[in-house]
């Protein structure tokens, strides 16, 4: 008879049990137990690091270890995920994910949502003036007032060139959440997935559904420190 050792959620490794797989009823984690199994098996099988045949009983405590491993590596990541979506501000969920290797979060990152000014650097966010326009896509409000083009077609979606300013409705405006000139600073709307790349090329991030050509998906913000400009000018010889 095939038997499972159980680790009880809240409970101390001490009252593990040996049970045999009538008293599971858990398909899910039974499905993951098995796909991680066959993931170790096949990677063991690519490097021929060992064989199934010859080293049948070596390679239990192996395919164990990694198990327990990538137990403990879908916890990290499953509490970095919630720390991620705990800071958020915006509409759309954050997820990680990694199925390449047994790399948990990294300790270097620090998920911001908006600017982070370093010392002697001050940022003003207040704004000068604001519309009391009734249609603002038809009037052109903000941006009209500021010399540019509204940035948004009927859709929400961009239609200036890329490298122009975008100015939106503000904390004066009389419009509402839902004008049309209000998309940036709503945040990103979709869902987003901090992924482990397969290719050796750290953590990246993807998308989990569809996105329309020209759409606003989420504001590029970093820390802003000074830098002394040194401007070179060179002389042609005709």
């Amino acid at each position: 008879m095939e038997y499972y050792l159980v680790k009880w959620k809240g409970w101390s490794n001490s009252t593990n049990t040996w049970e045999p797989l009538q008293n599971l009823k858990c398909p899910l984690l039974l499905q993951q137990f098995s796909n991680e199994k066959h993931n170790f098996l096949s990677q063991v099988k690519k490097g021929k690091a060992i064989t199934l045949k010859d080293n049948n009983k070596a390679l239990k405590p192996a395919i164990a270890e990694y198990i327990v491993k990538k137990a403990k590596q879908r916890i990290a990541l499953q509490r970095w995920q919630d720390e991620l979506n705990r800071r958020k501000n915006h509409k759309g969920m954050l997820f990680v994910e990694n199925t390449v290797d047994l790399e948990g979060p990294p300790s270097d990152f620090y998920y911001i949502n908006e600017y982070k000014p370093a010392p002697g650097i001050s940022l003003v966010n207040e704004v000068t003036f604001g519309c009391s326009c009734t249609d603002c896509f038809l009037e052109k409000c903000c941006p009209a007032e500021a010399g540019v083009l509204l940035a948004y077609n009927k859709n929400q979606q961009i239609k200036i060139p890329p490298g122009t300013p975008i100015y939106e409705c503000n904390s004066r405006c009389q419009c509402g959440p839902d004008c049309p000139n209000r998309v940036v600073q709503k945040g990103t709307q979709y869902s987003l997935c901090i992924f482990r790349t397969s290719n050796g090329c750290g953590w990246g991030v993807k998308t989990l559904v569809k996105i329309k050509r020209m759409s606003f998906v989420m504001e590029y913000v970093g820390e802003l420190y000074k830098a002394d400009i040194a401007i070179h000018v060179l002389e042609r010889e005709e």
